[in-house]
């Protein structure tokens, strides 16, 4: 990773910016509706964003990170979902956002955060401890594409409910 990548929290003037970064990680991407620049908004408006980094490389804004919390199936609190994470396509697999992930895992663990859930590639999040756990998963989503990792080593049972902004498409001003 590029030595001179900083990793800091989102800032107002961050906005537009990590709109722009967010619709251009995604634009290619197959499995993606293409709304991701969307729900990072509503949570943002909704103030769900419990963690929200950006990864910033001579004063430009190239990768952005969200956390939000999550309804676990026990009614159980301290768990939060990760995403979207976006890095510039033109920066990509240049480990910023590995380096955005472990240090908004790290945050998480300040914060006392019992854990973390996500939807995405099958072969990417296993690196950061990630696992696809047997009995916890969220509705609509294949067990190869949910992801937990306990800080704590409990593991949750049932179905992950993220946060109502994770449906935001756009539609609505």
């Amino acid at each position: 990773m590029n030595q001179n990548i900083v990793i800091r929290d989102e800032t107002p003037e961050d906005t537009g910016a990590i709109t722009d970064v967010t619709v251009a990680a995604f634009a290619t991407l197959e499995v993606s509706q293409h709304t991701e620049q969307f729900i990072v908004e509503a949570l943002r408006a909704a103030h769900a964003l419990t963690v929200s980094l950006v990864a910033e490389l001579e004063g430009r804004v190239v990768g952005h990170i969200a956390f939000s919390p999550l309804t676990m199936p026990d009614g159980a609190s301290g768990w939060f979902g990760l995403g979207p994470v976006s890095v510039l396509p033109e920066y990509q697999r240049q480990g910023i956002g590995g380096a955005l992930i472990r240090e908004g895992l790290a945050r998480l663990q300040t914060l006392g955060a019992k854990g973390c859930c996500l939807v995405g590639h099958p072969e990417y999040y296993r690196q950061f401890g990630f696992v696809n756990p047997a009995g916890l998963g969220h509705e609509h989503v294949p067990p190869e594409v949910f992801f937990a990792l306990s800080f704590d080593g409990d593991m949750p049972q049932g179905t992950v409910t993220f946060h109502e902004a994770f449906m935001a498409d756009g539609s609505a001003s």
